[in-house]
């Protein structure tokens, strides 16, 4: 089964863009896809798929009741389907107060077990969630979450539950992940949580022209410590247009989504959008990506074929085999 968690501990690398995309990457791969939003803040991934509806109401049952083990209602009620296939366990509100809540749990239950706070096992709940009390890997092939960006409960109980990550990394700036940096961030993460954990690749994200960043990409590529599939170009008006479209690059692509200024305003709309050839190369990374997570990491075996389905245009194939056969002849 397919279990990653999509983190980077920098912001703008397109961290849940990169989620969205390739969970719909591996839906149309065949694998059978849900997605968990632990992100509380605006312009999540539940904003992103348009889900969530209930993600402000207090009164409303959402997965932090479900991993305190106080739901209002059944599991399978908080998924939701996307127009693009996936499932989704959206975001809610209350997963801002989560360590809070948390620690409300652990004092009373320790208390009432005389256990000691140290012994309780606070970052093991997700996973018993997912594992043991829904039994997820009986009904999906593929569980990719978009956890929150701060080093803390939520974070962790993700990683516990799932075990690898992707790592969205940006080419070059201040405050970004360095090789070494990434390594260090990993092995803390196993020595916190007493596991060991896996790094499917490294993704350098929104990758420009410039010598610097060059510079970076290439080190990324060169370094032995981790895999590195795929680049993915600076598409910013491919990845803006997602939160238009509310849904993937795929989508974007295919339906032709555009924001554009009409009458003095800016709007957005299917059809407007020219086909240009590298986009479909970026779709083409991003389902290169997919089917690394899912061959290279998870021995999966996937469809390396996509058809895309162009709105009042040629549909386009991508066709990861022919770079296969080329690499061999290479």
């Amino acid at each position: 089964m397919i279990t990653t968690v999509i983190y980077s501990e920098s912001g703008g690398t397109y961290k849940t863009t990169m989620t969205a995309n390739l969970a719909v990457a591996l839906e149309r791969m065949g694998q059978n896809t849900l997605v968990i939003d632990l992100d509380p803040q605006e312009g999540n991934l539940t904003s992103l798929f348009d889900a969530g509806e209930h993600r402000s109401e207090p009164d409303a049952d959402n997965l932090v009741k479900h991993i305190l083990d106080m739901p209002d209602g059944d599991f399978d009620d908080l998924i939701e389907t996307t127009a693009e296939g996936v499932d989704i366990v959206p975001s809610h509100d209350m997963l801002g107060d989560f360590t809070s809540n948390l620690e409300q749990k652990i004092s009373y239950e320790t208390g009432m077990q005389n256990m000691s706070r140290d012994d309780y096992p606070r970052f093991e709940l997700l996973h018993e969630l997912l594992w043991e009390k829904q039994e997820l890997h009986q009904e999906y092939d593929a569980i990719l979450i978009d956890p929150n960006a701060r080093a803390e409960d939520l974070l962790y109980n993700a990683i516990f539950a799932l075990r690898t990550l992707v790592a969205p990394v940006k080419p070059a700036g201040k405050g970004n992940l360095s090789l070494e940096g990434l390594e260090e961030l990993v092995g803390n993460m196993e020595t916190q949580l007493d596991i060991e954990i896996g790094l499917s690749c490294v993704v350098p994200s929104g990758v420009g022209q410039t010598n610097a960043h060059r510079q970076y990409q290439q080190q990324f590529e060169d370094t032995e410590a981790f895999a590195t599939p795929v680049a993915i170009g600076n598409r910013e008006s491919l990845m803006d247009a997602m939160w238009e479209a509310r849904g993937s690059a795929f989508k974007v692509v295919e339906e032709r989504w555009k924001t554009f200024e009409r009458d003095g305003e800016m709007v957005s709309e299917p059809g407007q959008r020219r086909v240009r050839d590298r986009e479909i190369e970026t779709l083409e990374r991003l389902y290169e990506l997919a089917r690394f997570v899912a061959v290279d990491t998870f021995d999966t075996d996937v469809n390396p074929v996509l058809e895309l389905d162009i709105l009042e245009s040629e549909n386009r194939v991508i066709d990861l085999r022919e770079e296969e056969e080329t690499e061999a002849t290479a």
